[in-house]
């Protein structure tokens, strides 16, 4: 059954590091000491922070113990924790961050409205939350989603879904936010990744939107279906270039919330 791979996520590394690069560049916080990195994967995220702010002590925390293990391995003079966001969040210890950084974690949480917010008790005053994850309303998620709910994978999908992730509107984290942040400074960016092929744009999502969909399948050769399916349905929306290629967007949105 698949899991959190390393592996599979590094696959398109310098695409999956490019978005916090350009999180970390608009964080306006001077001289930060602590710095938590929320759903930290293997590591690049963190390795950001450390090249932007060398002087601050580093947390990476992932609920992956094959993701930690990685960046373990890669990075081991940083400090690393297996734990689930939803816990450490719950958590009044009196654990305080300058900077609560995550990027492309927090869609996998439920409850936004509540999350976000919480996520500021854990700032020190004058800290920021900074948060980048993928838009929702996707072509290869709506896909994806669909393809679920047609009669063919109903074995696999009784309520014509699988445990997802999920991202909203800016407005809805200005809303949330904005009573409880001194500042907030929120855009998206359309990356667009050019790809060797449609099969990369599959290979994209295997590592992260298409893992609960694959994990639900527990047969080998219904995975493989899925998956030739998946790409069949693909096809129109990614057509090959006349100049080799295939033009991958991909949106992301950007959260700076600050605290007094």
């Amino acid at each position: 059954m698949p899991i959190w791979s390393p592996e599979q996520y590094l696959t398109f590394a310098e695409w999956r590091t490019r978005p916090s690069r350009d999180l970390a560049q608009r964080v306006e916080v001077a001289q930060p000491q602590r710095i938590v990195d929320l759903g930290c994967g293997p590591g690049n995220s963190l390795e950001v922070c450390a090249e932007c702010w060398p002087q601050a002590s580093l947390l990476g925390l992932d609920s992956s113990a094959a993701m930690i293990k990685t960046a373990q391995t890669a990075y081991p003079h940083r400090e690393w924790r297996v734990a689930d966001i939803s816990d450490w969040v719950q958590q009044s210890d009196g654990e305080r961050f300058d900077i609560i950084f995550s990027s492309a974690a927090l869609q996998w949480l439920d409850n936004h409205e509540a999350l976000f917010p919480r996520l500021l008790d854990h700032l020190t005053p004058g800290g920021a939350l900074a948060v980048q994850m993928p838009a929702y309303e996707a072509v290869p998620n709506r896909v994806m989603r669909e393809l679920a709910q047609s009669n063919q994978w109903r074995r696999w999908f009784p309520e014509g879904r699988a445990k997802e992730w999920r991202s909203h509107e800016l407005e809805f984290y200005y809303e949330a936010l904005a009573p409880h942040a001194s500042r907030l400074d929120l855009w998206a960016t359309d990356y667009l990744q050019i790809m060797p092929d449609l099969g990369a744009i599959v290979e994209w999502y295997r590592g992260t939107g298409l893992r609960p969909y694959l994990e639900a399948i527990t047969e080998e050769s219904d995975r493989k279906r899925f998956l030739a399916e998946y790409a069949e349905r693909l096809q129109p929306f990614y057509p090959e270039s006349a100049v080799g290629g295939v033009l991958f967007p991909f949106r992301r949105l950007f959260i700076i919330a600050y605290l007094g």
